[in-house]
């Protein structure tokens, strides 16, 4: 069935009323921007002068700041040290309009960093200070109990699995067995190494080298790309999975129906970082709204096409995604869309 402009309009119009709640790694990225004019003397390495910095949010507070970018309210929940790192991630999340009043306190643990130091608009070097130690079993209960606690006022869940420790199996276990005793959508943004243990899950977003680890096939074909993404779902018993393939859009595959190939909308390419949680932000916010799945990927496809202008980990607004979905309408994009979903 075609696609319409007014349909993709209807779904647009909808986002920003449901509450969604986020359970992952939460961080915070900072970005240190300077110029180049020299190699150092004591190696051979560059040597950047710092002109400015930047704090943001990372991780799945990130997704969060997607959320609440689009209009809805995001509900936060993971683990932060008790660091000067966790005020200001507090200071972080105010200044967005994000609660952090189910943030977990762990001691054994450092509250994420990822430091990224960009000169002229090209990464130089990445530094992350964290632990990647599971929780234990008191500060899992801690968590599940928070999660407890709104599962009723909630319309999705959005698992943001960064392998920091915060998504251990057993919690998995539990929360998706509550998300499929009250009926509530989930979507999981995955980490290679935990990818068998997102069972029954409504959506899975991996990129096509996630996807393709986690079934133990490289994709360099679109008939390996068929295998792995079919061979998932049904090793997973997912409703769905989403695959992104950078520059060749996103793949989606789900029970009884065709394969939807959804192509790439994005007009420029700076920086992918954090696109991932634009992705499952625009698509779990997109069937909040009433979009249905191939619907909700062509929203996601939109909100990754801003992202990916924009250096730094970035939110798209729900007034930016809107130009975007009407920019791809005159261009005919949505027609192109309706074509690979037919």
């Amino acid at each position: 069935m075609p696609i319409t402009a007014e349909r993709i309009e209807t779904i647009a119009n909808g986002i920003g009323q449901a509450k969604i709640l986020i359970l992952g790694d939460i961080m915070i990225d900072e970005y240190l921007f300077g110029t180049v004019n020299r190699i150092s003397p004591e190696a051979p390495v560059p040597v950047v002068e710092i002109t400015s910095s930047n704090l943001l949010l990372g991780g799945a507070a990130n997704v969060a700041a997607n959320i609440r970018s689009l209009g809805d309210e995001p509900i936060l929940i993971g683990t932060v040290g008790e660091d000067e790192a966790s005020v200001k991630l507090a200071q972080l999340m105010k200044d967005k309009g994000i609660s952090s009043d189910f943030f977990v306190n762990d001691p054994s643990r450092q509250t994420t960093i990822k430091t990224r130091i960009i000169a002229h608009s090209q990464q130089v070097v990445r530094a992350d200070r964290e632990n990647q130690h599971e929780l234990d079993e008191q500060t899992q209960q801690n968590v599940f109990k928070r999660f407890m606690s709104v599962i009723d006022d909630i319309g999705a869940v959005i698992i943001s699995d960064y392998g920091k420790g915060v998504i251990t199996k057993q919690l998995l276990e539990r929360v998706i067995d509550a998300c499929l005793d009250k009926d509530v959508f989930v979507a999981v943004d995955p980490k290679e190494t935990h990818f068998h243990n997102y069972q029954k899950v409504s959506v899975i977003t991996p990129n096509h080298d996630e996807a393709g680890f986690a079934y133990g096939r490289r994709i360099r074909s679109e008939k390996d790309l068929m295998e792995v993404g079919n061979g998932l779902l049904k090793k997973l018993q997912a409703t769905s999975i989403l695959i992104t393939r950078g520059p060749d859009g996103m793949s989606l595959f789900r029970k009884n129906a065709e394969v939807t190939h959804i192509p790439t909308f994005a007009r420029q390419v700076y920086d992918v970082t954090g696109a991932g949680d634009t992705v499952i932000a625009s698509f779990v916010a997109a069937t909040c709204a009433g979009a249905d799945l191939v619907e909700a990927a062509i929203v996601a496809n939109a909100g990754a096409g801003v992202t990916v202008g924009e250096i730094g980990t970035a939110s798209v607004t729900l007034p930016k995604l809107k130009e975007e979905l009407k920019f791809n309408v005159r261009n005919g994009n949505l027609k192109k869309a309706a074509l690979e979903a037919s």
